[in-house]
């Protein structure tokens, strides 16, 4: 096990060099200039020149990245060329309305999906379960900002339950969490309806197998088979597959960010592409990559709690 581990760190760290080296390379490459951003079109070529030195812009590219990754692993992210500020405490400003928005967004996933899962398996068949399949169905098929939109008229302007106004933490966590909700269910519906639809299927998968029908024969009812013996092993599919969703909640929250005009990473990211502000860019783009593959590495470690039998293969 401790080498499976170790093969899984080394891939998290490869594939993160791999995305730092994309990124970077990405936003090298792209036409545009970040000095005319800076300095506007009237400035002349000397000031650009002089800027471009000032910022290492003059620099042979592979010597910029390997300047950029030292200091980015010492948690030095570089200076934003918009803002005239250190990138990380303009990103750590941004990411805390990003990462509540997405822990909302999670756990509104899992309260919505595991229970229609369950009602959906143990009713197979019925007016419930061919409800919930259709439901599933529809929202799935729904992109996320058109999802936003759709509550937002419904919600806002329909029933007024909220104010289509972003409500800030400084004013209340009640209220921030208030108006986090509607954003966070845009981004959450889609998912839950592939949850619940996994779940469904691996419950139903699992209820086929030799050792429910043995534990049938020793008298256990459906519900307590499904309890005691199928829920965990059907959870192992759901689990993987919400370790995979949280970089799909991260980008989902980018989008439904413009939605709802709430001020987090989103807005930072897409106003920094306009301006060619790469750092800013870079920093954001390699630390959500981070975040989908460290969560994929736990739930590695998931499995050998859930399922010891999984070797890491």
């Amino acid at each position: 096990m401790g080498k499976t581990l170790l093969k899984r760190a080394g891939l998290l760290i490869g594939t993160l060099l791999l995305v730092s080296v994309l990124a970077f390379l990405a936003f090298s490459v792209v036409p545009g200039d970040p000095t005319d951003s800076i300095l506007g079109i009237e400035a002349t070529e000397e000031q650009r020149m002089a800027l471009r030195a000032q910022l290492g812009l003059d620099q042979p590219i592979h010597q910029r990245y390997w300047s950029w990754l030292t200091a980015f692993v010492t948690g030095d992210f570089g200076q934003s060329y918009k803002y005239d500020m250190p990138v990380s405490r303009l990103v750590a400003a941004q990411a805390k309305v990003t990462l509540v928005l997405a822990a909302v967004s999670f756990v509104l996933i899992v309260v919505i999906s595991l229970p229609l899962g369950l009602i959906s398996a143990r009713h197979r068949g019925g007016i419930v379960d061919r409800a919930v399949t259709v439901l599933t169905q529809v929202t799935m098929s729904v992109p996320n900002f058109i999802m936003g939109l759709g509550l937002m008229f419904l919600f806002a302007l329909v029933l007024k339950w909220f104010e289509p106004k972003y409500v800030p933490l400084e004013d209340g966590l009640g209220a921030h969490l208030r108006f986090m909700v509607f954003p966070a269910l845009a981004i959450a519906l889609p998912k839950s309806a592939m949850t619940v639809k996994l779940l469904r299927g691996s419950i139903l998968g699992e209820m086929g197998q030799d050792y429910i029908r043995t534990a049938y024969s020793k008298g256990n009812s459906q519900g307590s088979a499904l309890w005691r013996h199928v829920l965990r092993n059907a959870m192992i599919p759901v689990v993987t597959f919400l370790a995979m969703a949280i970089g799909d909640i991260m980008a989902g929250s980018i989008v439904v960010e413009q939605v709802f005009s709430i001020p987090g990473l989103g807005r930072i990211l897409i106003s920094s592409i306009g301006n060619r502000d790469y750092p800013v860019v870079q920093a954001i783009v390699v630390l959500l990559a981070g975040v989908v593959v460290g969560c994929n590495f736990l739930a590695d470690l998931l499995y050998r709690v859930m399922d010891p039998r999984i070797d890491g293969r």
